[in-house]
């Protein structure tokens, strides 16, 4: 069963959604068990602990044996035009961990660019990707109905700018290793 939260915890004062899967709830008694040495104890209590549960099994135990620093969210991801310094990304929907959130079209953090100017995405903390996707839509559009690919593939991330305009571009990453995918968003003015 899947149990939803809301709890306004942003800076920006808007509600965030969580999802808590047991798959999660296994993970955090695992982590808790490994930070205590295997045992605990009940308060007031003596002699011998409490037995160490199983590991978990499933997508939430791969990601407790990563070796990646951001086993406690997706990774942030930058995007980079030739010259410029790199912009990170707006994280929308994302699945990672057992775990996720949904988010609408988001406008994304400005960049500006030359038009068919070559654009890369770099994805932090080590995680590998598989697969991406990009498409664009008119800045200031709430949803990607009717957004216009600029490219996919396999990794490396690179893809040329659109024409001149403003654009909100979203960049879909599918990590590697069974991790997820997480959606990125930049609003991007080419000129």
């Amino acid at each position: 069963m899947t149990r939803w939260s809301t709890r306004a915890d942003r800076s920006d004062g808007r509600a965030v959604r969580a999802v808590a899967t047991p798959g999660v709830a296994a993970f955090v008694l695992a982590c808790l068990l490994a930070a205590c040495g295997g045992a605990i104890r009940p308060a007031g209590a003596s002699g011998s602990a409490v037995p160490p549960v199983a590991s978990p099994s499933g997508p939430a135990a791969g990601v407790a044996r990563s070796a990646h620093p951001s086993d406690a969210g997706p990774p942030a991801a930058t995007l980079v035009a030739e010259g410029g310094d790199p912009v990170v990304g707006q994280l929308g929907s994302f699945t990672w961990g057992g775990g996720g959130s949904d988010s609408p079209w988001l406008p994304g953090r400005p960049v500006v660019v030359g038009a068919g100017e070559p654009l890369t995405v770099n994805v932090a903390d080590g995680v590998d990707v598989s697969a991406w996707t990009a498409r664009r839509v008119s800045a200031g559009t709430s949803d990607g109905t009717n957004g216009v690919g600029l490219g996919g593939g396999p990794a490396p991330i690179t893809f040329a700018a659109p024409g001149p305009g403003s654009w909100s571009i979203q960049v879909v990453v599918t990590y590697a290793d069974g991790l997820g995918s997480g959606a990125y968003y930049w609003q991007v003015t080419v000129r």
